[in-house]
């Protein structure tokens, strides 16, 4: 088994029975995000890539209480990736958090691009299902998940890395935006959207 398909295999074990949104299936979403953008933009090192989306939750601190990228470090160590290698991939998983790096920009085009594929799945219509799922299971009604929009959501588009990303992040923008406009008709609240949100 070569190191990506086991990275795969244990983040499925990691995040097994876990339904909130942080789960295997959104690592796989941002591990195809990051390869695809990646292949476009053709910069950074495809293996750190990788390695480094796939690993990016393996220590979220709402999910483990694990310290100094403990659990992506015993990986890498276990699969022989030298220290180098490992630094730049911790590297790259720890400048993906949207509340630990508002305002920054990652300093290795890998660090770019797996913060882009991890904030393109948060937005769209995955986006919108991963705010409920996440909402439901700590006990938050849909007013208080539709908050999450506009303290989080309708930011990201400006604040991709990659042309790739940018232009991916327009058309899922302009969904949420569409989903925010029903959800005020059928509610008869304010429109949620505003121009510098548009």
């Amino acid at each position: 088994m070569d190191i990506i398909e086991a990275a795969r295999k244990y983040v499925e074990d990691l995040f097994r029975g876990n339904a909130g949104g942080h789960d295997a299936a959104h690592t796989l979403r941002v591990y195809r995000n990051a390869m695809m953008i990646q292949e476009k933009e053709r910069n950074g090192d495809p293996e750190t890539v990788a390695l480094a989306a796939l690993l990016h939750d393996a220590d979220d601190h709402k999910l483990f209480h694990t310290e100094n990228n403990q659990n992506a470090r015993s990986f890498l160590a276990s699969h022989g990736v030298d220290e180098n290698k490992a630094e730049r991939i911790i590297a790259a998983v720890n400048s993906v958090s949207f509340s630990q790096n508002r305002g920054k920009r990652p300093d290795t085009p890998e660090g770019k691009i797996v913060q882009d594929a991890d904030r393109l799945d948060a937005i769209g219509a995955i986006g919108i299902a991963r705010t409920f799922a996440y909402g439901g299971e700590h006990g938050r009604g849909p007013d208080d998940s539709i908050a999450h929009f506009h303290e989080k959501l309708l930011l990201l588009k400006d604040e991709m890395n990659t042309f790739t990303a940018r232009t991916m992040a327009e058309e899922r923008h302009a969904f949420m935006l569409a989903f925010l406009e029903q959800y005020a008709r059928e509610t008869g609240t304010e429109p949620a959207g505003s121009p510098e949100n548009a």
